[in-house]
């Protein structure tokens, strides 16, 4: 590369850059010094020993905590599975219209998705009233009870993202040599064989990716139980998330430096738990 064309290359970064930095970077370090402070004074572990112990924060650990689980799991398994389908559809138009349709929820904002989802989930006028109700549901209420809330979460972020990534890895199959494939096919290997052997340890990146991302956007669960509080008249209990809570603190208890603990508490497990896809999935190994 010339000096020309690395010149170019800063240029198109420049602004990405500027971006991270302010919206980014400071506004975490910002919270790090929020939350080992209170009233500018350095308090150590003070606010994160407050935030653990108050009664709310472990309830919100363990919902955000379990539809994590169900979001990450379902996501892994049925994009991959409809990737590889999708990819297995040899009628040009039709692996083209899918992969359409696909994509069209995650072109709708999230508050957007979920005010659809109220609709949806609302047994007096959803269009699937009569699979709500025979699951026993006859309203909303009843339905976002909070013991559902994780897979009722779940179904809406997997509407509103899944689709995208089944186009990302689809594009990925295709990236995959038909040297290999056709190798595969001469020595017997039917589609189930070939799916297992070949594609999923070529996808392991990409999955892996897939993982890191989802599970940064699944931590931060907030505007779902926003809007369905509001719609259920706080049936939904507004402090269900650890966002939420962190909301409370910021703006209902004035309590700056309790909201920058979780936050970084967040933060924390979210590079850890990125971390663990990292290595496991080999993202940065060279070929």
């Amino acid at each position: 590369m010339n000096a020309g064309q690395s010149r170019y290359g800063y240029v198109f970064v420049s602004g990405y850059t500027l971006l991270l930095l302010a919206f980014g970077l400071l506004p975490t370090l910002y919270a790090i010094y929020l939350a080992f402070t209170r009233n500018g004074a350095f308090v150590g572990f003070d606010n994160f020993v407050r935030v653990f112990g108050d009664y709310r924060f472990l309830p919100a650990v363990a919902h955000v905590a379990l539809y994590v689980v169900y979001w990450l799991v379902s996501l892994i398994i049925f994009v991959v599975i409809l990737a590889l389908i999708v990819h297995a559809v040899r009628v040009r138009w039709l692996g083209n219209a899918a992969r359409f349709l696909f994509y069209i929820p995650g072109a709708i904002a999230g508050a957007s998705s979920v005010l659809l989802w109220l609709f949806v989930l609302d047994p007096s006028v959803s269009p699937v009233s009569a699979l709500l109700k025979s699951m026993g549901y006859d309203s909303l209420v009843s339905v976002v009870a909070v013991g559902n809330l994780p897979v009722v979460f779940t179904v809406i972020a997997f509407w509103a993202g899944a689709g995208g990534w089944i186009v990302i890895m689809y594009g990925a199959l295709n990236n995959i040599s038909g040297d290999i494939m056709e190798a595969a096919r001469i020595d017997g290997a039917g589609p189930v064989q070939t799916a297992w052997h070949i594609q999923l340890p070529m996808l392991t990146k990409w999955i892996s990716y897939m993982g890191i991302m989802s599970l940064a956007a699944g931590t931060q669960l907030f505007v779902e139980p926003k809007i369905l509080a509001q719609a259920t008249k706080n049936v939904v209990p507004e402090d269900y998330s650890l966002n939420q809570l962190a909301y409370l603190y910021a703006f209902r208890q004035n309590d700056f430096s309790g909201s920058a603990a979780i936050s970084i508490v967040l933060l924390v497990v979210a590079l850890g738990l990125s971390t663990i896809f990292i290595f496991r999935g080999r993202l940065f190994d060279s070929e």
